[in-house]
């Protein structure tokens, strides 16, 4: 994985790019090889392949510079957020230069009458939220790490509120794009709708920066609910806990969250979380609305849970006992190293339709346990995605090779069911051979249109295609 056997490296291209980026930019352009493996870093199992250079764009007109320099001398360019994606999206398989996009982190305005906001890519979620708080307003999409909006949106990002708001797609109005060509496009107004010309927002937002670098992004606004619950509640099996949650979707209850834990994930978090929830397959769930609207959705929920066997039902409006849950879910990746110290963990990201959910969830833990891994289960599962996170030894070469065909067969397995090898975490490197296997011919119309707006193919080669 993370190999770029049909490219090759423009060697004289980046020394020429690499002399003008110093003049140009001179502090602002690091070489230094730990700075460059830092944004080559991957937080998955595909090695780390740096760039040649990093540079910390301020503007919006930096990174044009910094684009048309490169586009000049067909070098590649890799747009860098906060590093936390999953399939090496931030790798440089032959080399270029990377734009940290961090120092490009401000709110440019809110329109709270409109309900959106218009922010820096290298805004982050946490930070926007912060912003935002005093205003009434929230942005819901939630991937768990602090991640940036420009990341965000170039991975076409979920996380825990999505069964309620969507993604990342259904949530930007507009972005301002510089195109490979180092010329700077706006997508959209920030109209709520609009029937001009073709979608370009919708194609930039997951395309993992290989058409354009997004430089602005206009989002859409939440009010912060009235009132928010939280509940729990335990099963005797994860067939039992996924049968709830698609009678929970099923019967329309409007739940902002419900996430699966299995006996593992619960485990661990008791562990890393210093929790005593009952080691069992577990529901976590939020609810958001009026105060008398969250009641009422918590005991539905509640009958729904007791038909599907569930015990030890508990919810609370609490902010401190909210916080405590959803922080110990957030904190999972974490918790589940800790079951195997000094393991790799491998995260998977297959989403398939309601129905199968508890088909796919049971047959992926069987699987697991057949060839001797220890793969613990988490997912926003609401919406038919979950997460297994095989811990792997990478020193143990059998170990390794079990473990990937588990990924490759767990990714056809939910492609079978009319799913998708990825729900939210996107194609990088580490999911191409799969793309062809889900779409098909629509792979090739991916390519013409890669191929028009990026003839060169300078913008994070090697990754989807």
């Amino acid at each position: 994985m993370g190999d770029a056997l049909d490219m090759v490296r423009n060697e004289d291209g980046i020394a020429a790019v690499l002399g003008v980026l110093e003049q140009q930019f001179g502090e602002a352009c690091h070489t230094g090889q730990a700075v460059r493996a830092q944004h080559g870093h991957t937080t998955t199992w595909i090695p780390t392949q740096a760039p040649d250079a990093v540079i910390f764009a301020k503007s919006t007109e930096e990174v044009a510079a910094i684009v048309k320099i490169c586009a000049t001398h067909k070098v590649p360019v890799i747009a860098y957020g906060t590093g936390t994606s999953l399939e090496g999206h931030v790798n440089a398989p032959v080399g270029g230069v990377c734009i940290d996009m961090s120092e490009m982190n401000k709110i440019l305005a809110v329109h709270d009458q409109d309900l959106d906001c218009v922010v820096q890519p290298g805004v982050t979620r946490e930070q926007l939220n912060l912003h935002l708080r005093d205003q009434g307003l929230f942005f819901p999409i939630d991937p768990g790490a602090n991640a940036s909006l420009g990341g965000m949106a170039s991975t076409r990002a979920s996380g825990t509120n999505a069964v309620r708001y969507g993604t990342m797609k259904d949530n930007v109005l507009a972005l301002e794009v510089v195109l490979p060509s180092g010329e700077v496009i706006r997508t959209a107004s920030r109209a709520k709708k609009s029937s001009a010309g073709y979608d370009l927002t919708r194609l930039m937002i997951g395309a993992e920066g290989t058409l354009g670098i997004i430089t602005e992004i206009t989002l859409k606004l939440q009010g912060i609910p009235e009132a928010m619950s939280s509940a729990r509640c335990s099963f005797a099996s994860v067939d039992a806990a996924c049968q709830a949650v698609m009678a929970t979707i099923q019967y329309g209850i409007p739940v902002a969250r419900i996430e699966l834990l299995d006996a593992m994930s619960v485990k661990a978090a008791n562990a890393y979380s210093k929790l005593d929830l009952p080691e069992t397959p577990l529901l976590l769930l939020e609810f958001h609305g009026s105060e008398s609207g969250v009641a009422e959705q918590a005991e539905v929920f509640g009958a729904i849970a007791e038909d599907a066997g569930g015990t030890g039902f508990v919810w609370t409006t609490k902010p401190e006992d909210r916080t405590k849950l959803w922080q110990a879910r957030h904190d999972m990746y974490w918790a589940s190293l800790q079951l195997r110290p000094g393991a790799k963990g491998v995260s998977t990201d297959v989403c398939v339709p309601i129905s199968r959910l508890a088909e796919c969830v049971a047959a992926a833990s069987e699987k697991a346990a057949e060839l001797g891994l220890l793969a613990p289960v988490v997912g926003h599962v609401g919406d038919g995605n979950f997460h297994t996170l095989p811990l792997i030894d990478m020193e143990n070469a059998e170990e390794v090779a079990k473990a990937e065909g588990f990924v490759s067969w767990l990714n056809d397995l939910a492609i079978s069911m009319g799913g998708t090898c990825t729900g939210e975490h996107g194609i990088g490197q580490g999911k191409k051979p799969y793309l062809r296997k889900e779409l098909g011919g629509a792979v090739d119309v991916m390519a013409a249109v890669k191929a028009a707006i990026d003839p060169d193919g300078i913008m994070n080669p090697g990754k989807i295609l």
